[in-house]
């Protein structure tokens, strides 16, 4: 009988996989040994894997650049990093390395960018397309990179206001964007979206508030759907109604010239993951230019803010089984060395898929579990609803360590975990890792943070040190 684990795998899925396969019965990422991570330094542990993120920059440059090339289409692509999605520095300098732009978010993103520039990581040439709701400090920063000679630094108008605001501080023309304001996908508890200006208000808006305005300069029209580019009738649809409005813009509007598709491409939640980026990138581009020359008007450049794509697939979370409940006849809860809530916060806020698989024993019998956190919180564990399917390991043995991997976590898991800061019961955070390449294609490990101790803790609840 097939009872081992990877005969299971075996069963459901295509496998090895591009970045999965197995060696001396251990699970390989990227040709990563991860039982060897784990010996060196322990469990719990993030990762990063950085050459991820230019590879999948990579991926998508490509897929835009035969689209333009298949459609015969005029203008240019530009790809730009959602800064929101992991401002770490060593995530924005390897994402740097592939000539590509910035999208902010709020006020201390600018601080970034202005860090960037001094470090020579990006240049005046560098889109910084500032996104979100913007009151005084957000502002004032887009101000000053501005009057410093950022003159590519195009805020998004997100509210009838924010012209103003912003002319008051800029000096001499500036560039701008619009932000549509999509419809929500029936489902939603709202009709609307609360970011941006409503399709049938925008070109009156324009006319109001920007054709005689001498300092303001019309050049983008940014375009997002919170549930990201599908392949699916609410997705074309939306894109339909956006394009309208950019060809009734253009018409009155010559220095309309640039439409931001804004982000959402998905990364891989499973080992059946089956999306065909290369038809939604050809169809996308092809839809924009049947749309404009339907009527009569020139093909936007085209900008995406990949920021999950980007380095969520570089990202990995690895723990320990410590102990197995049986807490009926039916259910078996594994108890990991940390916490879901804290560590890997989307799974418990949105019940959000990862990949996740066992790191060892792989040779083993399985069994169906249920997967707990150490926290005191009943919300603290991943199951069935976040996972594809039923949960299956290799059988507990209080005598055989049983280390489990989820992974394609890069994205937002730490700013939304509070990293460096307090953790639901106080659960410390993991050591973070970083794996590089070196020249010669050899894999190199930095240790970014170590695990969050007492003291740190303490600290920030204002307790004396000890």
């Amino acid at each position: 009988m097939n009872t081992k684990y990877i005969d299971l795998i075996n069963q459901t899925f295509d496998f090895p996989q591009e970045e999965f396969e197995l060696e001396d019965k251990t699970l390989q990422f990227h040709g990563i040994d991860l039982m060897t991570l784990v010996e060196t330094y322990g469990a719990p542990l993030k990762f990063t894997y950085l050459p991820q993120i230019s590879a999948n920059i990579q991926r998508a440059k490509g897929w835009f650049a035969k689209a333009l090339k298949n459609n015969k289409y005029r203008g240019k692509y530009s790809y730009c990093y959602c800064t929101k999605s992991s401002h770490f520095k060593h995530v924005l300098h390897e994402a740097l390395k592939n000539d590509i732009h910035i999208e902010t978010s709020s006020a201390f993103d600018i601080d970034i960018v202005e860090n960037l520039k001094k470090e020579g990581k990006i240049t005046d040439e560098t889109y910084v397309l500032s996104n979100g709701f913007k009151r005084s400090q957000y502002v004032t920063n887009i101000a000053r990179l501005i009057n410093n000679g950022h003159k590519n630094c195009i805020p998004i108008i997100d509210n009838y206001e924010e012209i103003d605001l912003l002319s008051a501080e800029i000096e001499g023309k500036f560039n701008i964007g619009i932000r549509i304001a999509s419809e929500e996908e029936p489902k939603f508890e709202f009709y609307t979206s609360r970011l941006g200006i409503g399709y049938k208000n925008i070109v009156p808006f324009y006319k109001n508030q920007i054709k005689g305005n001498k300092k303001v300069r019309l050049k983008m029209l940014h375009f997002f759907i919170n549930t990201g580019i599908r392949d699916n009738a609410y997705y074309w649809n939306e894109l339909s109604k956006c394009l309208k409005v950019y060809t009734s813009l253009k018409k009155i509007c010559p220095s309309l010239d640039s439409l931001n598709i804004g982000g959402g491409f998905p990364t891989k939640s499973s080992l059946a993951f089956d999306f065909d980026y290369e038809y939604m990138v050809d169809e996308i581009i092809n839809q924009i230019k049947l749309a404009c020359d339907e009527e009569g008007v020139e093909v936007p450049h085209v900008f995406t803010e990949f920021g999950s794509f980007t380095v969520g697939e570089s990202g990995g979370a690895i723990y320990e089984v410590l102990y197995q409940k049986q807490q009926n006849d039916r259910e078996k809860w594994n108890m990991i060395n940390s916490s879901f809530i804290t560590t890997l916060p989307d799974t418990w806020a949105i019940n959000k898929r990862f990949i996740m698989l066992p790191i060892n024993r792989w040779n083993d019998t399985y069994e169906r579990v249920l997967l707990g956190g150490l926290t005191c919180d009943s919300d603290d564990y991943y199951n069935s609803e976040q996972h594809m399917n039923a949960i299956y390991l290799p059988k507990y043995n209080k005598e055989k360590p049983l280390y489990i991997g989820f992974f394609n976590t890069g994205a937002y898991q730490e700013t939304i975990g509070g990293f460096g800061g307090l953790q639901h019961c106080l659960i410390p955070s993991p050591k973070h890792v970083l794996i590089d390449r070196d020249a010669n294609g050899n894999i190199t490990t930095e240790l970014f943070s170590e695990q969050q101790k007492s003291e740190d803790l303490l600290k920030i609840l204002g307790y004396d040190s000890l």
